[in-house]
């Protein structure tokens, strides 16, 4: 599945960024506290708005993306602040391309939609008691050239994951960028 645009998209994209990372998504921010001390992988990471954002609150972060542009960015932000982070090129769209990226005691998908085999496979790269945080564009954004359908977190993304995971908090939120949900999930033991 491609996400709202192709590699070469999201490389020209992030090549013509600014030499400074995003802030970290807002949701995020507001929700760390849920989060179990450790490990993250952070699913289609970009250039690392929030991969350097999970560093600075002492989290061992790996973060992953198809374009090689986006995770030299995150590489050079982690390294101006003196921090480690471990940087993949994998590409999401293959239905096996999380097979062996480990466990982890966390995992955030910010503005990214996997399949539902991808999504239920989750359980078995997280921690038990590991948080599952996922953000994005939701089920109520406006459809248009640059955002499918597809593109769209779905309620029912989520019917598999629930046999393993528990829903432990689920926000909509509006402004002028659409309408975004968040899902946290907590791996049942």
């Amino acid at each position: 599945m491609e996400f709202i645009g192709n590699k070469d998209y999201w490389d020209k994209k992030y090549a013509s960024r600014s030499d400074t990372p995003l802030s970290p998504e807002q949701s995020l921010v507001e929700n760390i506290s849920y989060f179990k001390c450790g490990t993250v992988l952070d699913i289609a990471c970009g250039d690392g708005r929030n991969s350097l954002f999970l560093l600075e609150n002492n989290f061992s972060v790996t973060g992953i993306d198809y374009s090689e542009t986006a995770l030299e960015r995150l590489r050079m932000f982690a390294d101006r602040r003196s921090s480690s982070v471990t940087a993949k090129q994998i590409d999401l769209s293959l239905p096996d391309s999380l097979k062996d990226i480990g466990i982890y005691d966390n995992i955030v998908m910010n503005h990214y939609r996997l399949n539902k085999e991808q999504l239920a496979d989750l359980k078995n790269h997280i921690s038990e008691d590991g948080i599952l945080f996922v953000c994005g564009f939701g089920h109520k954004h406006p459809v248009d050239a640059k955002i499918k359908k597809e593109d769209l977190i779905q309620p029912t993304d989520f019917d598999e994951v629930k046999q393993c995971f528990e829903l432990i908090q689920y926000q909509e939120n509006q402004d002028d960028r659409g309408f975004f949900v968040t899902y946290l999930f907590r791996r049942k033991g």
